[in-house]
């Protein structure tokens, strides 16, 4: 009986000690520098929960915020089950996003996004990505191919809201965004295909960063499960379209190829992939960004007074032949005072990481060594810096004036990310939050005072995002 009592003990305690060794080694990684300061949290789980907490969205999150106290702007944690380096450092930021090319992300993303996505993929596949939607989503593609549909399409929408006394702004800029790009992409789409489409994307922005576990019932499941009727509704419209002969979306065939007359460059399969991660991010950010650009709008009466003068001018100058025409590209050139209201929306509601990468090399920093393999996350702190933006934390387009309002990207302003993975949807995104703007600024309208805006991580708004509109338009009094 002793020698059992014995036997058990030593085993318990080869276990303690094991799991000791195990816990000592996830808080002290190794490393052939010095580490930056932080603590990596319990295994595993790390400091996720703590980092997810709601916060408001018009600051930098709380967890940020006092590990930045505590450590300093450059400090390691662990999220997701990964090992993270987070800086708030803006010229770390900016050197990272442009020496390392493949997107940082948790495991519940990649496995989302596929392991072999077009993103991570060889760079040539990667630069014919980038290249092909450059041609859709640039400024020449948006002003010859875009600009009409976004700007028929929101004044459909604007007017069915202003009918019916109301309309959820996020969830009417999705449904803009879907229809404009989904005819562009895909071209003509069975009616309930499209149904099927749309139906899947509300198992998406709740469950984008978490825990990676794949397990029955939670939310990375149940992304994978709508990712996998996605890719099968998108493919079978793809080999329907191609059986029976009818025209595939111009930029589908662009992607794969067939515009140039030459061998397909990518296969269907890894187009597919493409559309669906690119469906994807373009629905969760833009309509978010758009929604708590209307509130703050909202808020500031001088601001919505200030637009309403500018689209109301935008109106009244067109002549009695060109009123029928809707918005052209000279007209949202025009846009200066909105272009500032998107710019300072972009700056302030921007406090998520605007830098994703994987360090692919070690890198030096001060006394400090960033090892190759982790995750990097770059917070936009420099939006909030009082030395570069006077009184950060208020909402003041007017801030913007004589700034150059075409610039996506500089030393202080990196909204849509720096380096080789600078969004690309970027001018989409602001001639998308311009059209609604304008045609909103044609009705009165408000958004309820207690709506509020959280993050956790991506944009919440736990009490929705409707406004209240009317059809009484103040075009002609809009001069003031």
């Amino acid at each position: 009986m002793v020698e059992v009592f014995n036997l058990w003990t030593l085993i318990l305690s080869l276990i303690v000690v094991k799991l000791y060794h195990w816990i000592y080694q996830w808080n002290n990684p190794k490393c052939e520098g010095k580490l930056p300061p932080g603590s990596m949290g319990f295994p595993i789980i790390g400091k996720t929960f703590e980092f997810m907490k709601p916060h408001d969205a018009i600051q930098l999150p709380t967890f940020v915020k006092e590990k930045v106290h505590r450590y300093g702007p450059v400090f390691r944690t662990s999220l997701f089950g990964a090992k993270v380096i987070i800086s708030t450092d803006s010229g770390l930021n900016i050197e990272m996003a442009k020496t390392n090319h493949v997107p940082g992300m948790p495991k519940s993303l990649a496995r989302l996004f596929g392991e072999n996505n077009l993103f991570v993929q060889s760079k040539d596949s990667h630069k014919h990505v980038r290249s092909v939607t450059t041609q859709l989503l640039g400024s020449q593609g948006l002003k010859l191919r875009m600009m009409q549909d976004i700007d028929i399409l929101t004044l459909t929408h604007m007017e069915v809201g202003a009918r019916n006394g109301g309309l959820d702004v996020k969830e009417t800029v999705s449904k803009i965004l879907i229809e404009c790009l989904a005819k562009k992409v895909m071209g003509e789409m069975e009616p309930e295909a499209a149904k099927a489409l749309t139906l899947c994307w509300s198992h998406f922005p709740k469950g984008w960063f978490r825990i990676s576990w794949n397990i029955p019932g939670n939310g990375v499941y149940r992304m994978m499960k709508a990712k996998k009727q996605m890719i099968n509704i998108l493919k079978e419209t793809v080999l329907k379209k191609r059986a029976s002969g009818e025209e595939l979306g111009e930029f589908f065939k662009t992607l794969l190829g067939e515009m140039e007359g030459g061998e397909e460059k990518i296969s269907v399969e890894s187009a597919i992939e493409f559309i669906f991660i690119f469906f994807l991010i373009a629905n969760e950010a833009t309509p978010s960004v758009l929604a708590a650009t209307v509130k703050l709008i909202s808020d500031n009466p001088k601001v919505m007074q200030e637009l309403k003068r500018e689209h109301g001018r935008i109106v009244r100058d067109k002549s009695e032949k060109e009123k029928n025409t809707g918005l052209t590209w000279e007209d949202y050139k025009s846009m200066t005072f909105t272009q500032m209201v998107i710019n300072e929306s972009l700056r302030i509601t921007s406090t998520a990481p605007t830098v994703l990468r994987i360090i692919d090399h070690e890198f030096q920093f001060g006394e400090y060594t960033i090892p190759a393999g982790w995750i990097f996350m770059g917070f936009p702190s420099v939006h909030f810096n009082p030395e570069k933006y006077d009184d950060p934390l208020a909402f003041n387009p007017w801030r913007w004036k004589e700034k150059d309002l075409t610039a996506i990207v500089s030393k202080t302003y990196i909204p849509f990310g720096a380096g080789s993975r600078l969004c690309l949807g970027a001018d989409f995104a602001k001639l998308l939050m311009a059209s609604f703007i304008h045609h909103l600024c044609r009705y009165r309208w408000s958004m309820k005072t207690e709506t509020t805006v959280l993050r956790r991580f991506i944009l919440m708004f736990p009490g929705g995002s409707d406004i209240q509109i009317s059809q009484d338009t103040e075009v002609e009094n809009s001069a003031g």
